[in-house]
């Protein structure tokens, strides 16, 4: 038997990247997938993928800033299915690369709406819906810019800070109620935000990115979702309120 078999799991930013690799890890754990994602040519993809597998999935249009589309997204896991077990809130945006005297008003809100606000507006529709499956657990996706500075990212960093500050606070208000709230903390994992970056194709970029991290590699979205799964699981049972990095050992330096 599997960890999910009869469960149902929402990925939101499951079009691509650390989203798709989570949604792929649910589906293949038995779950049964909300892919939720504003790419409406790639989210269905990433349903199709599942199917091939012999998996569950349906795609749900989703832009997290907009909190009719969290409600839709989480309304269709339960009309689908009849309830709601897990969630990885991991759509986000990487915002301007500018020092925070220079970056516009308007495209720190912007990452602030999606990274932050749209986590929020996910977890204040999961959160019921799991309660009336009768427990549930959410993971948020953080940064290891939620635990320190990186510099030309104030919105993203501040963003991420925010997110490890609502899952420790939901955690606590949801520990009695039988839904677990936790945060993954990833590294520079090798994804299409970094390759818009330009960290990917530039050998030399990508060498000093490396460089950053003990391991001296960048990590996979496979390895980010083996995360994001365990802590849905039930060997993650008495584990709530926790921030866990997964970064090569980014921050232990």
């Amino acid at each position: 038997m599997k960890d999910f078999d009869g469960k149902v799991a929402l990925v939101t930013g499951a079009a691509s990247g650390i989203g798709r690799a989570a949604a792929l890890a649910f589906a293949r754990e038995g779950a049964s997938v909300v892919v939720a994602d504003v790419d409406i040519d790639r989210g269905p993809q990433t349903v199709a993928t599942i199917e091939r597998a012999g998996g569950r999935a349906v795609f749900a249009r989703c832009d997290v800033s907009r909190a009719a589309d969290c409600a839709a997204a989480v309304a269709l896991a339960t009309a689908t299915w009849g309830r709601l077990d897990a969630a990885f809130n991991n759509a986000g945006i990487e915002g301007r690369q500018l020092p925070a005297a220079e970056c516009p008003e308007e495209a720190f809100r912007r990452v602030i709406d999606v990274n932050l606000v749209g986590l929020f507006l996910c977890m204040q529709h999961e959160i019921p819906a799991m309660e009336a499956a009768g427990g549930g657990a959410i993971v948020n996706c953080a940064s290891i810019l939620g635990h320190v500075a990186f510099a030309n990212a104030s919105a993203y960093v501040a963003a991420k800070h925010g997110v490890v500050g609502l899952t420790k606070t939901a955690a606590v208000e949801l520990a009695a109620k039988g839904v677990r709230v936790n945060a993954v903390c990833p590294g520079f994992i090798e994804t299409p935000m970094l390759q818009r970056a330009g960290l990917l194709a530039d050998p030399a970029a990508r060498a000093g990115v490396e460089a950053l991290h003990p391991m001296k590699r960048l990590g996979t979205s496979e390895e980010i979702a083996d995360a994001v799964v365990f802590l849905c699981s039930k060997r993650a049972s008495f584990v709530t309120g926790a921030s866990l990095l997964v970064d090569g050992g980014y921050t232990a330096v």
